[in-house]
């Protein structure tokens, strides 16, 4: 099990994640920024403009994706 904060996948917070796969912790992270869009958080709407911008560049996405599957892969197990 690996820990990542919002903030280290591109959010407003420093909520914790924690799950055994990079794609796991990704959809935690998605679930969290759903709940702070509903809840019409502005720091976390912000965040989630600019990951709107880099998601319209399919391979500024990937290369951004292939980051965070490596700075995953480097954490230590909790």
């Amino acid at each position: 099990m690996k820990t990542m904060t919002c903030s280290q996948l591109a959010g407003a917070c420093e909520m914790k994640f924690s799950a055994e796969t990079f794609g796991e912790i990704a959809q935690l992270s998605q679930q969290h920024g759903t709940e702070m869009f509903k809840a019409g958080d502005a720091q976390h709407l912000s965040a989630q403009q600019e990951m709107m911008k880099l998601m319209s560049d399919p391979s500024a996405m990937q290369k951004w994706m292939d980051q965070k599957q490596q700075e995953f892969d480097s954490l230590p197990e909790d």
